[in-house]
């Protein structure tokens, strides 16, 4: 379900007054970022909304004509476990991790590298922008090694194992937006189906991006799941293992905040989690004061004893395909 009017940021853009103090508040952002490299991942329940496709895509837009460099990694999960289920066949999942054999493979590489990845590329140009689709097979991107879940061996499913930005660093130079797709393959050229927000966290590491932005169907990182108003709108990555700990993450935001510091980690200067439903949210995120995700950076430096007393309830992300 899309938030709530209530639970948007208070922009009223009624006047050319309004809408010309919004632009002057963008001013310094472009500043700070112009010739910055913002990898975006777009993904899940929200890839199937028309309407919110072409807000994102807006957004790239916007990126690119103010001088960031904008790189779109998306899944398509529910597309591929739609297409199986048209196919009748059987979809497993292990631990929420997709379980891939030959003919899954076959699938998620249609849907990804074709279908999702074309649509995408396709909406990017009649916006007026120039775009390439590319899978992490392309160039060599991506090598993975086969993923062994508590030793359970999850078929064609891949992990990051090195990757080599020099095709995406072309792109960009030739002022293209590279919009990728997370299939990458092992030395010996066999493709793996990957989890694209590890490819997104990857990716942004190699680039050392500017800023991560992961594109969700929550308003963030809650601290009660049923109350809009308990974001978290800064988190130290040292605090989030033991906000795991005490309960505060659980579910499918585990892997999600995990991401989050992992790209902080390997020097992504800071990561956010967008609720994506809203109209325009990384504009918001990016060139407002307010913002209106969860922000992870080096920067933030916090007490871990705020969040300690009471112990909130869990803030969760869906989990219907993971990609």
């Amino acid at each position: 379900m899309p938030p709530t009017n209530a639970n948007l940021p208070d922009i009223n853009l009624a006047t050319p007054m309004a809408k010309a103090a919004v632009l002057i508040e963008m001013l310094p952002y472009i500043r700070k970022f112009a010739g910055k490299t913002v990898v975006v991942k777009y993904g899940g329940s929200i890839l199937a909304d028309l309407s919110l496709r072409e807000n994102i895509l807006q957004d790239l837009v916007l990126m690119k004509l103010v001088g960031i460099q904008p790189i779109l990694v998306h899944g398509g999960g529910p597309d591929i476990n739609a297409m199986l289920t048209k196919l009748q066949k059987e979809i497993l999942f292990v631990q929420g991790c997709r379980v891939t054999d030959q003919e899954t493979l076959g699938v998620a590489e249609m849907v990804l590298s074709g279908k999702v990845n074309k649509t995408l590329v396709a909406g990017l140009h009649k916006l007026g922008a120039k775009a390439v689709g590319i899978s992490g097979q392309d160039g060599g991107m991506i090598t993975v090694r086969r993923r062994r879940l508590n030793g359970v061996d999850m078929g064609f499913e891949g992990d990051v194992e090195n990757i080599d930005a020099g095709l995406v660093k072309s792109l960009m130079k030739e002022g293209f937006i590279p919009v990728v797709s997370p299939i990458g393959m092992d030395a010996d050229g066999q493709a793996y189906n990957m989890n694209a927000d590890a490819v997104a966290v990857a990716l942004a590491a190699e680039l050392q991006a500017e800023k991560l932005l992961y594109l969700t169907d929550v308003q963030g990182v809650l601290t009660d799941v049923m109350n809009p108003k308990s974001r978290i709108s800064k988190l130290a990555p040292d605090n989030v293992e033991a906000l795991v700990e005490m309960g505060i993450i659980t579910g499918g935001m585990i892997p999600k905040v995990r991401y989050c510091a992992e790209a902080v980690e390997k020097g992504v200067t800071s990561v956010h989690i967008l609720d994506g439903r809203v109209p325009h949210a990384m504009l918001l995120e990016i060139f407002t004061e307010q913002g209106i995700g969860t922000m992870i950076a080096r920067s933030i430096k916090q007490d871990i004893s705020e969040f300690q007393s009471p112990i909130p309830k869990v803030s969760t992300v869906s989990t219907k395909g993971v990609a």
